[in-house]
């Protein structure tokens, strides 16, 4: 609880205050299982340490207690401890990233200029264990939350302040993830309000007070959608109005899915302007992204190769016919390819086409039933465990798809029009944002939003996250059918 200037209190969330005493817990701990790791892989070499000639009882404090004490002064220092980066996004984990170089600058300062006789083996491993052991702690300790959030809980509430279509906006954007800790529980509008020209999911307020509508809601966070007024520096009022309130105010511009490293704030004469980058779509990052894909995609058909014997194998005795499927899909600059799959359905499947068109049960170009009748037996094991999706590494290692992009759509439909044409920029990839995110249980327009971001906010460690959810879904069995 905190006083307002007026001497009034108001509730304020703390979820993050348990969530950061675990965090602390959990990267002490860490620190000390490094240091463990370290002791148990070179106890000899840490004999011969200058420090432990200061007694045994000395070097054990060192290594247990304060070199884990260090990691969290540093720790709490880059800000991998403050609640606007928990819980959601990657800079949680940049921060931690570089904590850990400083850590390492301090203990090779200290042992320079102490003449410390350390062994680098044991340092090093005792330095990059911990930050492992602390990454891997903090994403367990986000699943958690994750779950907690789920459920309703260890969220802020959310009032929405502008017209309503700009309100509405934002509040389909932060429902589509729950683990995102945001709930919109009401709306405070800047204009007039008719339900009979656009009906509101949560209540709408106008005409009333902030302060007044964020007590009676029992909002910790005010999110201003677009802008708030035509009058300026009503947005600097608003910020001095909740000063001792303990309620965050955030500012949501009309710049959805747009990711946060494209946006820069960069002031002009007291104006904070934001500044929009160009996506990259070229450059040494998309260098390496091709130079991986090829690496990839070649180790990982010579690593599954008796897998993928086996699979061909079960198809041939499943149904007679081509082992693969060849359909013709478009790639980067509009241009068509053959994909490589697995076959999954009967030799006739295509003839029963028409057949079952009005089972379709997705609303875009692809052709999707839950339970279609043309998939064998084997097939359907093959399309759950996504195991017919992997021959594309061939068109990967040809360079007509990478592993990470947007759904490669069939050439059928002949022409791209709109928005869906720029998912062209782009080569299509065998998992992207629309199988992490839901694959055939999303609609189409779902389906072109996800696409759409990954092209406007592509990013090497974007991929890498996404490779890392595939895993999850793909044993989940999530959305594949």
């Amino acid at each position: 609880m905190l006083r307002s200037p007026w001497g009034r209190r108001q509730r304020i969330s703390t979820w993050h205050r348990p969530y950061v005493g675990v965090l602390l817990l959990l990267d002490f701990g860490a620190g000390m299982l490094a240091s463990f790791t370290a002791i148990s892989l070179f106890g000899q070499a840490i004999s011969g340490f200058d420090v432990f000639k200061r007694g045994v009882s000395f070097f054990y404090t060192v290594a247990y207690v304060a070199l884990p004490l260090c990691w969290l002064v540093v720790l709490w220092g880059t800000g991998a401890y403050d609640r606007r980066y928990l819980g959601i996004g990657t800079d949680e984990f940049k921060r931690v990233f570089r904590a850990s170089l400083t850590v390492v600058a301090l203990v090779s300062f200290v042992a320079f200029s102490t003449k410390t006789d350390l062994s680098r083996m044991s340092v090093a491993t005792a330095l990059v264990a911990a930050l492992g052991y602390i990454l891997v702690g903090r994403y367990a300790a986000r699943q958690l939350l994750y779950l907690i959030r789920r459920r309703g809980h260890a969220a802020h509430r959310m009032l929405l302040v502008g017209t309503l279509p700009e309100a509405l906006e934002v509040h389909t954007a932060v429902s589509r993830n729950p683990a995102a800790g945001m709930i919109p529980v009401a709306v405070h509008l800047t204009d007039g309000y008719s339900p009979r020209r656009q009906a509101s999911p949560i209540p709408v307020y106008t005409g009333r007070d902030v302060l007044s509508v964020v007590r009676e809601v029992s909002a910790d966070t005010i999110a201003v959608c677009g802008s708030v007024s035509a009058e300026p520096g009503e947005l600097r009022r608003l910020a001095w109005l909740l000063e001792g309130t303990g309620i965050d105010l955030v500012v949501a511009p009309q710049l959805t899915d747009i990711a946060g490293p494209r946006v820069h704030i960069r002031p002009v004469e007291g104006l904070p302007f934001l500044h929009v980058e160009e996506p990259k779509l070229a450059g040494p990052a998309w260098l390496l992204k091709m130079l991986v894909d090829r690496v990839a995609a070649a180790i990982g058909l010579l690593i599954l190769a008796p897998l993928l014997a086996a699979v061909a194998l079960a198809i041939r005795l499943s149904d007679r016919g081509p082992i693969f499927f060849r359909q013709a899909r478009v790639g980067r600059e509009g241009k068509t390819f053959r994909v490589w799959k697995f076959r999954t359905m009967y030799q006739d499947a295509e003839d029963r086409l028409a057949t079952l068109a009005d089972q379709n049960e997705n609303d875009g170009l692809l052709f999707k039933i839950r339970d279609d009748p043309r998939v064998f037996a084997v097939g359907r094991f093959l399309r759950a465990s996504s195991l017919d999706e992997l021959p594309q590494l061939i068109n990967v290692l040809k360079g007509e798809m990478s592993l990470v992009g947007p759904r490669p759509l069939p050439a059928d439909d002949g022409d791209f029009l709109g928005d869906v044409r720029r998912r062209l920029l782009v080569r299509p990839g065998i998992t992207g944002l629309w199988q992490v995110s839901g694959r055939s249980d999303l609609s189409w327009d779902d389906a072109v939003r996800l696409d759409l971001y990954y092209v406007d906010n592509w990013s090497f460690t974007f991929d890498l996250a996404i490779l890392w959810k595939t895993v999850g879904v793909v044993l989940a069995r999530k959305g594949a059918y």
